[in-house]
């Protein structure tokens, strides 16, 4: 049986397929184009400023902190340099929890340590190298530098620590050095002085330490790097010295002080010294 086909019905059918096919065609483009054109044009400056962003990273320069001395020039406060223990997520090849637990075997990591590390990791790019351990001894420094080999992107750094040479002498006038706390973190931020402390934990809490803390903490210095689509640097682009923070000389006499505080003992009191003539 033969079917007797209406070539001019299936002719009108293909164009209007093709002219349905076309218009899709044409909104799906003009749709295109319209999206390149507020990505492009319209969204330009933020996603411009968004890329350059992801392109560099900015590694922060931790300066020295000032010293104390007293009136004659005493150090009542300064820095010494440790070797601490660091690791550059980034530069892990395994895991960051398997590269800790082999470094546990060779090193004393406390699993405070750890706590502290993921803390920092989480608030830190993954350019920036995190310490795992403070303060090696030569014995640790000397076991890691033997199995360096096994941990790329893990480093020994020397880092600078804070030192009160009398210890307990007038430690209520010094004061100390500790950790930022979330309420010092705040009002950093309100002070918009955050800028100033990245790249560190520590800010004065007490006596000279916290009172003149702007003066002692200096100016932190950056390097600029460019960073690939994986976060590794790749080259710097440019880098801003730190500023050490300024000497801060007391009134007190240490000595005296010493003195003093010996004749008092265990006893709690003030001592106020005058000129007998005039009161």
């Amino acid at each position: 049986m033969n079917v007797i086909r209406n070539i001019q019905m299936d002719l009108n059918r293909f164009r209007s397929r093709v002219v349905v096919v076309t218009f899709v065609i044409l909104i799906a483009f003009g749709i295109l184009c319209l999206r390149l054109f507020y990505l492009q044009v319209i969204r330009y400056d933020d996603l411009n400023a968004a890329a350059e962003s992801n392109r560099t990273a900015i590694v922060p320069i931790v300066p020295n902190r000032g010293v104390i001395m007293d009136r004659n020039g005493v150090v009542l406060a300064t820095n010494y340099s440790a070797y601490t223990l660091e690791i550059t997520p980034s530069k892990v090849v395994a895991p960051v929890e398997e590269v800790i637990e082999q470094l546990s075997a060779i090193i004393d990591i406390q699993t405070r340590d750890k706590r502290r590390f993921k803390k920092q990791v989480d608030e830190s790019k993954s350019i920036d190298s995190v310490p795992i351990r403070t303060r090696l001894t030569d014995d640790e420094v000397a076991r890691f530098a033997a199995q360096r080999y096994r941990f790329p992107g893990v480093e020994i750094r020397a880092r600078l620590f804070r030192n009160y040479p009398y210890e307990q002498l007038a430690s209520h006038v010094i004061g100390y050095i500790g950790r930022i706390n979330q309420a010092e973190k705040e009002k950093l931020e309100d002070q918009e002085d955050a800028g100033n402390y990245r790249g560190t934990d520590y800010i004065g809490k007490l006596g000279v330490e916290q009172s003149y803390e702007r003066q002692l903490h200096g100016i932190t210095g950056v390097h600029e790097m460019e960073t690939s689509a994986g976060g590794h640097a790749v080259r710097r682009l440019r880098s801003s010295p730190a500023t050490p923070g300024n000497t801060v000389v007391l009134s007190i006499d240490i000595k005296l002080q010493q003195l003093v505080e010996e004749m008092f003992g265990a006893r709690r009191g003030a001592l106020v010294a005058i000129d007998p003539s005039n009161g």
